[in-house]
């Protein structure tokens, strides 16, 4: 699939909705952008965050996480009701 696009004076494009639909790029989307042998190539690309967190912060979160005495089976017993 072929189409031309114009560069703006930002440096800008508009990716055509036909290429966009085909390879699922939608608003906010990202592309990897890489030149190679004088050509632009386009991918779609997934973006992760990574967050790194404190031992201190996982303890709090699993002290959070605990039941309070009898929780865990008042829960099992409503679930096995269903």
């Amino acid at each position: 699939m072929k189409e031309l696009v114009t560069v703006s004076t930002r440096g800008q494009i508009t990716l055509p909705v036909n290429i966009r639909r085909a390879l699922g790029i939608s608003a906010g989307g990202t592309l990897l952008v890489e030149e190679k042998d004088g050509e632009l190539r386009l991918k779609p690309a997934a973006v992760y965050e990574l967050d790194t967190y404190s031992d201190e912060q996982i303890a709090n979160w699993a002290k959070e996480d605990e039941f309070a005495p009898g929780q865990r089976e008042r829960i099992e017993r409503l679930l096995k009701k269903r």
